[in-house]
């Protein structure tokens, strides 16, 4: 496979939407974000990196981040995490406090807020500091050590969060949290506020495309437990709009309001696409657009 030569005919297929939709405003760093810019990379299983446009460029990892922290949560046996969080569909927005309250503070899902911010606390838990541990496996995973989280995304986030402590609020009503509301969002905001680059994100994303394995050659995951984060990457991963990614795209990902979607080709490689410009469902247009593309030309499709 011409790599290379794929994603600059990608790049051509996504020009006319680059800028396409309308950045993450309600988070007041996000605002700022030119939305004329897009970047993408495809990391190899055998350590090739390949990219075109924007790659290099900087944004907010965001919800991308959940995947990350459910594989460290699972990588400890018995978390008992299944039992706080379910593995369905939302069929709602990310942030429905009207679904949570109905199913008794149990999210549906672990990549949907309220279940991401239950994997943060259990990670808290099982770690004592959930933000150190996501931003170590980053940085080995990426082989960059200065990855970090962006202070002023993350006082963004605070500083608007408050649907996201109603979540947790909410949960901890119900016996579904287990640090304090104030600690679990503190590192939940801090997890998403952590800075990296379209080259940074597909080198990580290996280690969901090698099911497990790390970059070093040992083994973070069992096989089964990165299997589940795949299935639930295909069925959970872009919000409510994971159905109509697997109509158009056909692979898993798993988007973030910084405008970034990260998808993997199980045991081939991991993409990542950047956009700013976000459609109503929260998912970038034309990073849609290019793993569409991508999907096809390069019939890579799961399905």
């Amino acid at each position: 496979m011409d790599y290379q030569n794929l994603i600059e005919h990608v790049m051509s297929t996504t020009k006319p939407q680059i800028g396409a939709g309308k950045v993450a405003d309600y988070i007041p760093d996000l605002a700022r974000v030119d939305p004329n810019q897009f970047g993408i990379a495809v990391a190899t299983v055998d350590g090739q990196v390949y990219s075109a446009g924007d790659a290099d460029t900087h944004f907010a990892i965001q919800s991308i981040s959940k995947v990350f922290a459910l594989a460290l949560v699972l990588a400890r046996p018995d978390c008992g995490i299944w039992d706080r969080v379910h593995r369905e569909p939302s069929g709602t927005p990310f942030n429905s406090l009207i679904q949570l309250e109905l199913e008794n503070g149990i999210p549906r899902n672990p990549y949907i807020n309220a279940g991401a911010i239950v994997v943060t606390d259990q990670l808290q838990a099982n770690s004592g500091d959930a933000v150190l541990e996501l931003r170590t496996l980053l940085r080995e995973e990426t082989g960059d050590s200065d990855l970090h989280v962006d202070s002023v995304t993350a006082e963004s986030e605070l500083r608007t969060g408050d649907r996201n402590r109603a979540l947790a609020y909410l949960m901890a009503s119900f016996g579904n949290m287990i640090n304090s509301v104030d600690l679990a969002l503190d590192h939940y905001f801090r997890q998403c506020s952590i800075s990296i680059t379209c080259a940074q994100l597909a080198r990580a994303g290996l280690l969901v495309a090698r099911h497990g394995a790390r970059a070093d050659g040992s083994r973070l995951l069992a096989r089964t437990d990165a299997r589940h984060i795949i299935a639930l990457m295909t069925t959970c991963g872009t919000y409510d709009a994971a159905g109509e990614f697997a109509y158009r795209i056909g692979l898993p990902c798993k988007s973030g309001v910084g405008g970034g979607i990260l998808a993997v080709v199980p045991d081939r490689c991991a993409v990542a696409v950047w956009g700013p410009g976000l459609d109503e469902k929260g998912n970038s247009i034309s990073g849609a657009v290019a793993l569409e593309a991508f999907a096809r030309e390069g019939r890579f499709s799961v399905f």
